[in-house]
């Protein structure tokens, strides 16, 4: 069995790169010890989450939002099982359609764990402990990331839970406490507060969401604290005694404690390279230990390249996606290449929150002037008439060039407009290119093209 290449692992950067490779005429093996393709992503991460994110605002919508409209209906009832149900399915339709792109693409599968034994040799063991090696010019690592833990504290799934416990929850917990103030723990959070949890946040940081903008930060938080959330920031978790949650202030002081039904541990992942064999055959690993690569996705070992999460950057599925398809291409000989200056990331609560490029903290620090231009949803027509006016649009441009460095959304369908922004900084466009491109009347979007029109103190309805 000797291929072109021989992908280890599925998720979107796997099956992406697998995909792309066979396209350019590659013949392509994947390795996949799950017993279904799309990685965390599509089988406990972004997609599960994503269903429950959406089912759990409709059931607060029905409860809190349809009498406005004049939609009157009994006090909804929950059917969690029903929920989850949905999200099984939606999961289930994801990872099968990988298995229909894989069998159109002629690429082989082989179920088990890989295990790179030499340049060009990926044994692979079976859960039954039979042992294949696949022979392959190239190989391609892409097993992604696993849940960060803290030290001293055990998961258990059922009180103590990764977000991968959080996703299979029984019944609603009274209270819930969230240790870490990132994507998936306020992603998590909202989705049990809105199905009727008490819920509390504990983070080291004194600020929510590290690496977003502050002033966004700051905004996102006092809309979560209206909806019900409690912050306890500047606090390092101590232990965990069940549903009993010890704390203490970061910079010092007294000990605090909090109890709850479940604890959901989000405080980040790490990069998945257990049982690889990359020590033996050489790659090296950083610091922090993310398989070390060059421009070209290289490893220190040639023949073996890596994408995803198991390399520096962002952890996030898009990227890893177009990390498979610029190794391919450069397999192939084409000039495969990521931006990674307009890496969009998107927080999928209610309201969302997007960004692409540069934050107000990392221009002043690196010494950028800047403009920036604002606009609320409050006076955007469409926003009023669905009842969704929370957050603004702000981009920041560059103050003498004028091409936008960074954009920052928070608000109803920040997630899709920010490819908006996305496409305008790939392109190098400037804020005068956005403010006289014609949007429609009336949508969500005329509040980017408002924000662009601000960043020259020009908007019209502010």
């Amino acid at each position: 069995m000797s291929f072109d290449l021989v992908v280890i692992g599925t998720g979107p950067g796997g099956y992406v790169a697998a995909i792309r490779a066979a396209q350019l005429g590659m013949s392509v093996a994947v390795v996949e010890k799950r017993a279904t393709h799309g990685g965390t992503c599509l089988n406990i991460g972004c997609i599960p989450s994503k269903a429950l994110l959406h089912a759990s605002e409709m059931f607060h919508e029905a409860g809190h939002v349809f009498a406005k409209l004049g939609v009157k209906i009994a006090a909804p009832e929950l059917d969690l099982p029903a929920m989850m149900g949905h999200k099984d399915a939606t999961v289930k339709s994801n990872v099968q359609g990988i298995d229909f792109l894989f069998k159109k693409n002629k690429i082989t599968v082989h179920r088990g764990t890989g295990r790179i034994v030499a340049t060009g040799k990926v044994e692979v063991t079976s859960d039954g402990g039979d042992k294949a090696v696949i022979e392959a010019k190239n190989i391609l690592i892409a097993t992604g990331s696993d849940v960060a833990g803290l030290p001293g504290i055990t998961i258990d799934e059922k009180t103590v839970v990764s977000s991968t416990g959080a996703l299979l929850l029984e019944k609603v917990p009274e209270h819930l406490v969230v240790i870490g103030a990132g994507v998936i723990g306020l992603e998590l959070g909202s989705v049990w507060q809105r199905l009727g949890a008490r819920v509390t946040v504990i983070e080291y940081l004194d600020r929510i969401l590290p690496g977003l903008d502050g002033e966004v930060a700051k905004a996102f938080q006092r809309l979560l604290e209206r909806q019900g959330f409690t912050f306890k920031l500047g606090r390092k978790v101590t232990g965990v005694d069940g549903g009993k949650v010890s704390f203490e202030p970061a910079a010092g002081g007294e000990a605090e404690t909090d109890t709850a039904d479940v604890v959901l541990v989000a405080v980040g992942r790490r990069p998945y390279t257990d049982g690889l064999g990359l020590a033996e055959v050489g790659v090296k690993l950083d610091g922090k230990g993310r398989v070390e690569i060059d421009g070209h996705y290289a490893t220190s070992v040639p023949g073996i390249y890596a994408i995803g999460d198991v390399v520096t950057g962002p952890m996030l599925a898009h990227k890893a996606e177009d990390e498979g398809m610029a190794v391919a291409e450069l397999l192939a000989g084409k000039a495969g290449h990521v931006n990674y200056d307009v890496i969009p990331a998107v927080v999928y609560t209610s309201p969302e929150v997007a960004a692409v490029g540069r934050t107000e903290e990392d221009l002043k620090a690196a010494g950028v002037p800047y403009k920036v231009g604002k606009f609320s949803f409050l006076a955007n027509g469409r926003a009023k008439s669905i009842l969704k006016t929370d957050g603004f649009v702000k981009i920041l441009a560059h103050a003498e060039t004028d091409r936008v460095l960074g954009v920052h959304i928070i608000g109803p369908g920040a997630g899709e407009a920010i490819a908006e922004a996305a496409v305008l900084m790939e392109f190098s466009g400037s804020a005068e290119d956005l403010a006289r491109t014609c949007h429609a009347h009336p949508t969500l979007s005329e509040a980017v093209k408002e924000a662009a029109l601000a960043v020259d103190k020009r908007a019209i309805h502010a």
